[in-house]
């Protein structure tokens, strides 16, 4: 349903026609860790997380893995292996 709360207009999973069924009845505002992300929207009651209704519990125990401002050493990891599998070809 659509947010009548604190993202108005968004479609929101935890909206229903009694009202906000998140905990506390609202989203809560991104925390300093997001800063920079691109799923951070400017609402008139402050930013919030498009993908995340209390971004605070996502980095609790480490990075958030909807993050999109900081690479995981997965992410490293897979780049650094699809470069070892596709060497640059020689010209003989």
């Amino acid at each position: 349903m659509i947010c009548t709360t604190i993202r108005e207009g968004e479609d929101c999973v935890f909206m229903t026609a009694a009202g906000c069924s998140y905990n506390e009845g609202n989203c809560l505002p991104v925390v300093e860790e997001c800063m920079g992300c691109q799923r951070m929207s400017e609402f008139p009651t402050g930013m919030y997380c498009a993908a995340a209704p209390d971004p605070s519990l996502k980095w609790k125990s480490g990075s958030c893995n909807m993050a999109t401002h900081i690479k995981t050493t997965v992410e490293t990891k897979k780049q650094k292996s699809i470069r070892s599998r596709h060497p640059k070809e020689d010209n003989f």
